[in-house]
């Protein structure tokens, strides 16, 4: 079935719009994550990991790394090379299903407010660039 010129419209409004999310979302996440220098020291010094696993801030390096990563190519080019592969891993990359992570997030003891709210915002971000990468397959 074809889609009709106002529907094809629509369908583009709403990559633009979540484009337009992602990229106030990416500012947001940048200055959280500056503001959340003193709770991340805190990280480092609390949750030494054993041997043979990733501590907790070098699970958060690789997501922010990655999620940031994805978000800036839409900002600046309006895509991501390889988006089903992308959009697998992103799938994939549930930030509260990482043992280090949860460690402490889920912690009601460990009182990080501001670097809690960091990895929730962190994680909607994932979830936008999942729907914008889905938006641009459907209008393809």
């Amino acid at each position: 079935m074809a889609l009709t010129v106002s529907e094809t419209d629509a369908k583009l409004q709403d990559v633009e719009l979540t484009k337009k999310k992602i990229i106030q979302l990416l500012e947001q996440v940048t200055i959280d994550y500056q503001n959340s220098v003193e709770e991340i020291k805190k990280i480092a010094v609390d949750f030494i990991p054993s041997q043979d696993e990733f501590s907790s801030l070098e699970e958060i390096e690789l997501l922010t790394t990655d999620i940031r990563g994805y978000a800036s190519q839409i900002k600046t080019r309006g895509y991501i090379n390889n988006p089903s592969i992308v959009i697998a891993k992103l799938q994939k990359m549930r930030i509260f299903d990482i043992t280090q992570i949860s460690r402490f997030y889920f912690d009601n003891q460990i009182n990080l407010p501001v670097f809690k709210a960091y990895l929730r915002m962190l994680d909607y971000l994932r979830l936008l660039i999942l729907e914008y990468l889905a938006l641009q397959q459907q209008n393809s």
